[in-house]
């Protein structure tokens, strides 16, 4: 029951009550499922070890951080309050994942329902496209406020339209991060010697995917996706080929008007360059908690078009040490599944023979899956964080479901002995540190290089 629940939530927060019950959205749904999902699933959540990841203590401190920003950076106590209803419910996917996605059958739903939200967008933008959308003059007069497309004028000030979901998604960027971040889980489906069934049930799919990239002409989305294709590559083919075929890629979609006639430079990228300048400002002059989350705009106008500049800004140093709480373990232990040979130390890890597995279930991972299976969140990750380089998306849905979907792994691969025990907490919090500082350097010094060839 807590599964399917949290399927429903996940839909519901992706297409938004309104997509997903109508009228009765005016009612509340999504709190009222909220509700039940946390009564049915607190017996689960009691009797797993989630608790004892790095990420649940790091959830609770950017719900802090997410609280004392607007209290002490807005001076908005209801505020903070406010704050913690938009955050919670999307930290909340992390720990339902992690406690109702333990077999390989509830793994691949989770996946299809990634999928599905994707389609779901595609499917029907695809639909007002062959409906036909307001071209010339009367385009930039239209409304469209109702339609899954956004109209705006390109670098030489062409009308152009571009995909986007709703709710979380209803940004051509965002919808693009989602699509790049499901892309290489849909290979989960791959099978050896199956070349019809990969056919259909992968490369397919994987086609559709890309053409809603495309329909977005998201430059961050066509970035994440070169990047994906150069990690994955390295290893097969090595990583100068991976390089070279990427360019080769970016050539052949700068031709194709992949990003709808918006040119991939510093020059025209210089304005979010400012943006990233002026949350850094900001991080400055508030250092501890930040102006407030979601307060960004009301300094510039603009949010930071970052995601580390956004939440440095936001939540300052202890949001982004807390946010560092939960990226970092999460990028190690997916990476420490994906390759499990040696750990951090280089020292052989060995599968745990002592005591006989018994035979293997059929809706259980087996080792070769549960290696498979990260490989391909450490591709998530990649494109989650090369679109959110150009996103102010912090703290969306699908940072924590791809976190529940790590440590679920791991929990599977530590039980059958693939892997070490988790990075002890005391040296999570002293590399969170460094990671949050180092971060915000990276940005001064390239913000930095960026002026000084202006």
């Amino acid at each position: 029951m807590g599964f399917l629940l949290s399927i429903l939530y996940f839909l519901t927060y992706y297409l938004t009550p309104r997509v997903m019950f109508g009228p009765l959205a005016e009612y509340r749904v999504e709190l009222i499922l909220a509700i039940i999902l946390i009564v049915v699933s607190l017996p689960a959540l009691l009797r797993s070890k989630v608790f004892k990841t790095a990420q649940a203590p790091a959830l609770a401190g950017l719900a802090f951080a997410t609280f004392m920003s607007v209290l002490v950076g807005a001076h908005w106590a209801g505020g903070g309050l406010s704050a913690l209803l938009l955050f919670i419910p999307n930290a909340f996917a992390y720990f339902l994942v992690y406690i109702h996605c333990s077999s390989k059958g509830k793994l691949q739903v989770l996946v299809l329902l990634m999928l599905f939200v994707c389609f779901f967008v595609i499917a029907e933008g695809a639909y007002e496209l062959h409906q036909g959308l307001p071209q010339g003059s009367a385009a930039e007069n239209a409304d469209m406020s109702g339609t899954y497309f956004l109209g705006m004028n390109n670098s030489q000030g062409e009308w152009f339209y571009r995909l986007q979901g709703k709710g979380q998604i209803n940004d051509p960027n965002d919808f693009a991060q989602l699509i790049v971040c499901s892309l290489p889980l849909t290979f989960f489906f791959w099978k050896r010697k199956r070349p019809v069934r990969n056919f259909f049930f992968v490369l397919v799919p994987v086609g559709v995917l890309i053409w809603g990239v495309y329909l977005t002409h998201s430059r961050g989305g066509m970035l994440g996706l070169l990047a994906i294709v150069i990690v994955a590559l390295r290893r097969k083919i090595g990583t100068v080929p991976a390089l070279v075929l990427a360019a080769l890629l970016f050539v052949g979609a700068s031709a194709t008007n992949f990003t709808g006639g918006r040119g991939i430079s510093t020059s025209a990228g210089e304005d979010r360059t400012t943006l990233w300048g002026d949350g850094l400002q900001l991080l400055k002059s508030h250092p501890v908690f930040g102006v407030g989350f979601g307060q960004m705009p009301e300094y510039f106008g603009h949010t930071a078009h970052n995601t580390v500049v956004v939440c440095a800004a936001e939540l300052g140093f202890c949001g982004l040490f807390f946010w560092s709480m939960f990226l970092l373990p999460s990028l190690k232990d997916a990476a420490g599944v994906a390759f499990k040979k040696s750990d951090i130390h280089g020292e052989a890890v060995m599968s745990d023979t002592s005591y006989p597995l018994g035979p293997p279930k059929l809706n259980i991972l087996d080792e070769a899956e549960i290696a498979k299976f990260a490989r391909l969140l450490v591709l998530s990750f990649t494109g989650f964080l090369v679109t959110g380089w150009f996103l102010s998306r912090a703290y969306i849905l699908t940072l924590f479901l791809l976190g529940g979907f790590t440590e679920a792994i791991y929990e599977m691969a530590y039980d059958r002995g693939m892997v070490p025990e988790r990075l002890r907490f005391g040296r999570v919090l002293k590399y969170s540190g460094v990671m949050a500082v180092g971060i915000v350097l990276m940005m001064y010094i390239l913000l930095r290089i960026v002026n000084l060839t202006h």
